[in-house]
C-alpha cells in the first residue's frame, strides 16, 4: 500500500536518530535479531523520532515546484537531502517506514478546525496504525500543534499526556473523531476525520489541491514549523511564534536578513545555496 519495500529503512532510522536501532542498539522494540518489532514500543519511538527530526515545511510549494510523494522522491529530499515537508509528504514517508517495519496502516483524510467555525475541505492527511487490534493516531504532518507521539483512538475523551503538552480526542456524530489541543487551559480542536480510509493515491489528489490551487493556505509564503518539547515555533508569512505550555505566546516579525539564521537556529533547516538565494528574493519581494 504504501511502498515500504522500496525505503531504505537504514538509511531513514539514520535521519530520525535511531541508527543502531536494526543492530539492536537503542530503546526500540526488537526482536532476537535486532530488527525492529510492530509493538507500541517501537511505534512510539518512531514517531517520536521523526517528529522531532524532520522539520515542517512547505517551501517547494512556495516555489512553484512540483511535491512528489513517491517514496524514493520522499526519501531524495526528507532523508538525504534533510529537507522538511508537508502534511502529504511527512505522513507518507512515516507511512513506508512503518509498513517496512510491519505495522497495519491505513490513510484518514481530515478537516481542520484552527481556522474558526468555517467548515473546511479534506485537505489534511492522517494516519491509523491498528496494533493488537487497537487503532493508533499517527500524524507527523500537522506543524508546531501536532502530536509528537501516537494518540490512542479506542478511549475517546481520555485526556494523553505527551511531555508538556496535552491532547484527547473526542467523538461527534457519524463516527467522526477530532483531536483536541489543550492550550492555556482551553481545550482547542485541532482537526476532525471519518472512518473511511483513504489511499496514497488519494494523497495525489488532495496534494495537487494544496500545492496548486490559489486559496490554498500553504500558497505564497513562508511555513515552517516544529513541535518541540517545551516550545512550539511557527514561522508564517514573516511573522514568527512560540507557544509555550502554559497557552503563552511571543510573536516577532522577522527581518529579510535574519530569516536564513532563523530558520537554521529554530528548525534545524539549512537550505542549499540556490533555494537559500530564492527564498530571501521572494520575501525580500513580498515587502
Amino acid at each position: 500500500m504504501w511502498s515500504g519495500d522500496e525505503l531504505d529503512l537504514d538509511a531513514y532510522l539514520a535521519r530520525i536518530g535511531m541508527s543502531g536501532e536494526r543492530e539492536g542498539e537503542g530503546g526500540g522494540g526488537r526482536g532476537e535479531t535486532g530488527e525492529l518489532r510492530a509493538d507500541l514500543e517501537t511505534l512510539y519511538a518512531v514517531h517520536r523520532a521523526h517528529t522531532g527530526a524532520i522539520t515542517f515545511e512547505s517551501l517547494d510549494v512556495l516555489f512553484g515546484r512540483p511535491v512528489e510523494l513517491d517514496v524514493k522522491s520522499l526519501e531524495d529530499k526528507l532523508v538525504h537531502a534533510r529537507r522538511g515537508g508537508y502534511c502529504y509528504e511527512q505522513n507518507s514517508l512515516l507511512a513506508a517506514a512503518l509498513e517496512r517495519i510491519g505495522f497495519e496502516v491505513s490513510g484518514r483524510g481530515a478537516r481542520n478546525r484552527t481556522r474558526g467555525d468555517a467548515l473546511t475541505p479534506v485537505t489534511h492527511a492522517v494516519l491509523v496504525v491498528t496494533i493488537d487490534g487497537q487503532p493508533w493516531l499517527c500524524d507527523a504532518g500537522f506543524g508546531h500543534q501536532g502530536p509528537r507521539e501516537p494518540v490512542p483512538l479506542g478511549r475517546p475523551g481520555a485526556e494523553v499526556r505527551q511531555g508538556a503538552w496535552t491532547y484527547r480526542v473526542r467523538e461527534e456524530a457519524d463516527g467522526i473523531l477530532v483531536l483536541c489541543f489543550l492550550r492555556g487551559g482551553t481545550w482547542r480542536d485541532l482537526y476532525a476525520f471519518s472512518p473511511q480510509r483513504y489511499h496514497p493515491v488519494d494523497y495525489l489528489l488532495l496534494n495537487h489541491y494544496s500545492s496548486t490551487h490559489p486559496r490554498s493556505a500553504f500558497i505564497g509564503r513562508v511555513i515552517v514549523q516544529h513541535p518541540g518539547d517545551d516550545l512550539r515555533r511557527a514561522l508564517v508569512g514573516r511573522e514568527l511564534v512560540r507557544l509555550h505550555p502554559d497557552g503563552r505566546e511571543e510573536r516577532d516579525t522577522v527581518a529579510p536578513e535574519a530569516l536564513l539564521g532563523l530558520i537554521d537556529l529554530e528548525f534545524g533547516l539549512r537550505l542549499p545555496e540556490r533555494d537559500a538565494v530564492e527564498l530571501v528574493r521572494m520575501y525580500l519581494a513580498g515587502d
